[in-house]
């Protein structure tokens, strides 16, 4: 039958989309190697040269190493850790503990006399892979700058009060959260009585160290750990959990 020019306007259509389609495979095809691994594609960031742009749907910022005539994209997180900015923001696993731990050991090496700063926006987590991070800011002697962004509960809050004292602040609107460590036990008896014991015992070391970072009564944290227990920034701070409240440059 003819073609009308509906169909003729709908068929160029076709041909456009499927146009944009290919060459958005060929470009993700070219973006990556058979492994997965992304190709260096790397622009001169010298004089008079700009960057090509930033990689769509990911978080990465042009970085030139020092002494380098080459720049990349870089992970915007890496970029920060360069800058000895470390960024805990997601529940505390053992991945993510043992990330932020090697970092810390890489800068505490590369130079211990300048400070790192831990920004905090984390619902908390896995109660070991907390006290590992908690161990190494005690470990390193770099001053560990702790700061909450956001909700600092549970281990959050534990490792925000374990920042440097005097340098542990937070944002007028964050909020943070103690409480007593959740568990659960299945088996027989004597399996389930040695786990309830494990449980009491990391509560009293946990109650223990609140006290000695905020200055309070051990028998008060342990009853302010009971429940979960929430406070305004202003409240942290009169708590000890912090010891500033960094206010808004704007007048907010």
């Amino acid at each position: 039958r003819p073609v009308r020019t509906g169909d003729a306007e709908w068929a160029g259509r076709m041909r456009t989309t499927l146009a944009v389609v290919a060459l958005s495979f060929l470009a993700a095809a070219e973006a990556f190697t058979p492994s997965g691994l992304p190709l260096a594609r790397r622009t001169v960031l010298g004089r008079g040269a700009q960057p090509c742009m930033m990689p769509v749907g990911v978080p990465k910022v042009a970085y030139r190493a020092p002494g380098s005539t080459q720049g990349d994209w870089v992970d915007i997180y890496n970029r920060l850790y360069r800058e000895r900015i470390l960024f805990l923001g997601q529940q505390i696993d053992a991945e993510i503990a043992n990330q932020i731990i090697g970092v810390m050991l890489y800068l505490d090496s590369e130079d211990n006399t300048k400070p790192m700063y831990m920004y905090i926006n984390s619902p908390g987590g896995s109660v070991s892979a907390g006290m590992a991070m908690f161990d190494t800011i005690n470990h390193v002697k770099s001053e560990v700058v702790t700061i909450n962004v956001g909700l600092a509960a549970s281990m959050g809050s534990f490792l925000l009060a374990a920042g440097s004292r005097g340098k542990r602040m937070a944002l007028p609107h964050s909020r943070v959260m103690i409480h007593q460590p959740m568990g659960g036990a299945q088996g027989q008896a004597e399996d389930i009585k040695v786990e309830a014991m494990q449980i009491l015992n990391v509560r009293e070391r946990i109650a223990s160290q609140y006290a000695r970072l905020s200055g309070q009564p051990k028998e008060k944290v342990m009853r302010d750990l009971d429940r979960d227990n929430f406070m305004s920034a202003y409240e942290a701070m009169d708590y000890g959990l912090v010891d500033r409240v960094i206010e808004p440059s704007k007048g907010l």
